[in-house]
């Protein structure tokens, strides 16, 4: 009995160490949760396998619906991709931890000219990295563009959206906005030549009052939807992320379906923006997610996300990975003159972000 005993004592310590291992391996689950069609399942599946870890991903379509998940203390997320305008709210909220910048090694590859502009939004890049960057624009179908206003249709202007008598002749083919008061009212404030980040209430009710002049044209506001139907040709123009435009040319053409999608950075500036890469405070695998965030901070691994997003990323190292069609469209990566119309937007006091979301409400109800 002792013999038999001995003997099996191996098999039964071997059985506990691999129960150990698989307990320990069940354990690591990487939980990310980042915008709708924002990186490649390539991506995805490579991480898996070079790191072991379960990967559980979902998706967003705005900077609000990741907020409100945030705020409640308890987002159930190792990784969250908030653009710097929210992450700078939500770093003075106390939602997020420090990254440990030893756990960061490709740190090295980011653009120190880009991180200084980011510092805006998070004093000495404590706690995020950017992911990808862009501005918001304007999306068409040229073809339909030209029928609706000639040939002299003010594409590469925001009057194309706020002067009331273009949009009313794009209603009939099609146009939606963002459902982002974050993003759509600074443009009409800086048409209106206000200050794009007001911060006084009552330049708000004059945005409104724009807004509602053109309400009518408007077909509907989404923050993904646009994507596939302006590549349908079921929309005509939209105003929204740069990249999502280049996304939905590639799928017209893969389609064949005739359709064509152009995009312009209009003449008189646009919002850059960054979506970042942050770690909330009570996430439950933060040692992962640095490796995540270390992973994506590749070159190699970041490049090919550009080319299926279309949008350009941080990384310096990265850049002559990326597709020419991309690093060298002045719609995707501004030009240097383009950079200086380029504003970023900024979180609101309290009063004047009430106004806004206020002003909003009335908008998309049409009243």
């Amino acid at each position: 009995m002792a013999r038999l005993k001995r003997l099996l004592a191996p098999c039964i310590a071997a059985s506990l160490f691999a129960a150990t291992l698989q307990a320990h391996a069940e354990q690591r689950t990487l939980r990310v949760y980042n915008w709708f069609d924002y990186i490649t399942p390539q991506t995805l599946t490579d991480y898996q396998k070079d790191s072991g870890v379960k990967l559980v991903y979902d998706i967003f379509d705005t900077n609000e619906a990741l907020e409100a998940k945030l705020l409640t203390g308890n987002s159930g997320y190792d990784v969250v991709v908030p653009s710097n305008v929210f992450l700078a709210k939500q770093i003075e909220a106390g939602v997020f931890q420090p990254l440990d910048r030893s756990k960061l090694p490709n740190w090295q590859h980011l653009d120190p000219a880009l991180m200084k502009l980011i510092e805006a939004n998070d004093p000495g890049n404590k706690f995020a990295v950017p992911y990808m960057y862009g501005t918001i624009l304007i999306g068409f179908n040229p073809e339909k563009v030209k029928a609706a206003l000639g040939e002299n249709a003010p594409v590469d202007s925001w009057d194309l959206i706020f002067k009331p008598e273009n949009i009313a002749k794009l209603k009939q083919c099609g146009v939606a906005l963002l459902d982002s008061p974050s993003e759509i009212l600074p443009l009409a404030l800086q048409h209106l030549g206000l200050p794009p980040n007001s911060d006084k209430p009552e330049d708000y009710k004059k945005a409104e009052a724009l807004m509602l002049k053109i309400r009518p044209s408007i077909t509907y506001f989404h923050s993904s939807k646009y994507m596939a139907d302006i590549a349908n040709g079921d929309i005509c123009v939209a105003v929204g992320y740069s990249g999502s435009f280049s996304q939905a040319a590639n799928r017209a053409k893969e389609a064949n379906n005739g359709v064509q999608v152009d995009m312009r950075l209009p003449k008189e500036g646009a919002p850059i923006w960054f979506d970042m890469l942050a770690i909330p405070k009570n996430a439950a695998n933060a040692e992962d997610a640095h490796g995540f965030i270390n992973y994506l901070l590749r070159p190699e691994v970041i490049a090919p996300i550009s080319d299926f997003v279309g949008y350009p990323n941080p990384n310096k190292d990265a850049t002559d990975k990326v597709s020419p069609a991309i690093r060298n469209n002045p719609n995707l990566y501004p030009t240097a003159e383009a950079m200086t119309k380029l504003y970023t937007l900024k979180p609101l006091p309290r009063d004047a972000e009430r106004a806004r979301t206020r002003a909003w409400t009335r908008i998309k109800s049409g009243t």
